[in-house]
């Protein structure tokens, strides 16, 4: 890349109903959110590691908003964003920069992490295209809560599953939350979203995965075992709360269970949380010998 390419330009602004900022209104708002984002095709990764992974990942930088205390944060983004710039470039990515009062009533929060990015959605490949080249995947069903994805996402990819399959209802991994919470991990597995809930599993099945159904259901039998020789695997999990439907419990080829402790068991302690139980699972999933040793 040529040294005369000006990646990145900052432009000062101190009025939080700038037009211009658009893109970065009342973040703590789900709902609005999600209808913001969808309409222009746009997500928000916070933090300078967060948005370097993202754009390392090719996602195009719309804009970048820095606050005036974390100025010190540019060199770093510069880099960032001269990593991918071509001697084609020509037009360089907008960071604007505003007082921190400014961030903070435009974007609804304490923006304390460094830059934030809006960055341009890639268009999501079909479920069948990320089964084709994968053997191991964890498919979740109707998980809401967007920081319970995006860790789920960073077990999934820091343990080397393959790929993650969402069913219809699930969170959406590039909400903000998500993307913070996985620290950029979102940008490192493949993923897809199924079309339809009613016959999901049916194109994973056709696939030649084994379809393993996690439950805290004691009659279950233990996940080890039912890894054992097995070649393409998909674990399902299931919502935060209820776990998984009975419909998909009822379609998978074994439910199986990480086994509890005895004494906590008795103690009422008969199940971990989604996010510790992906981590095990998945842990369990890629490991090179599946018999426990």
């Amino acid at each position: 890349m040529s040294e005369t390419v000006k990646v990145l330009r900052t432009i000062e602004i101190d009025n939080p109903d700038d037009t211009r900022l658009a893109d970065y209104t009342r973040l703590t708002d789900a709902g609005l959110r999600t209808h913001l984002e969808a309409e222009h095709g746009l997500f928000i990764a916070e933090g300078t590691k967060v948005i370097t992974r993202a754009v390392a990942a090719g996602y195009p930088v719309r804009s970048m908003l820095l606050g005036q205390s974390r100025l010190a944060d540019l060199p770093a983004l510069t880099e960032a964003a001269s990593a991918t710039a071509t001697p084609e470039t020509t037009n360089p990515t907008q960071v604007y920069v505003v007082p921190d009062e400014v961030a903070e009533s435009l974007t609804g929060f304490r923006v304390h992490r460094g830059a934030l990015a809006s960055l341009a959605r890639k268009p999501l490949p079909a479920a069948r295209a990320v089964i084709g080249d994968a053997r191991r995947i964890v498919v979740l069903e109707d998980l809401v809560d967007h920081g319970n994805v995006g860790a789920i996402f960073r077990c999934a990819a820091a343990l080397g599953v393959d790929a993650v399959l969402l069913s219809p209802r699930c969170a959406d991994p590039l909400y903000r939350r998500s993307v913070k919470v996985s620290m950029g991990a979102v940008f490192a597995i493949p993923y897809a979203r199924m079309t339809g809930w009613h016959d999901g599993l049916a194109e994973l099945k056709s696939g030649g995965f084994r379809v393993l159904a996690l439950t805290p259901d004691e009659r279950a039998g233990p996940i080890t075992k039912a890894l054992r020789g097995a070649e393409n695997v998909a674990l399902l999990l299931g919502t935060e709360g209820d776990g998984l439907s009975g419909r998909w419990l009822d379609e998978a080829d074994e439910a199986v269970r990480i086994p509890m402790n005895p004494a906590a068991r008795a103690a009422g302690v008969d199940s971990l949380n989604v996010v510790a139980a992906a981590a095990i699972a998945c842990h369990l999933l890629v490991g090179r010998n599946h018999d426990g040793s």
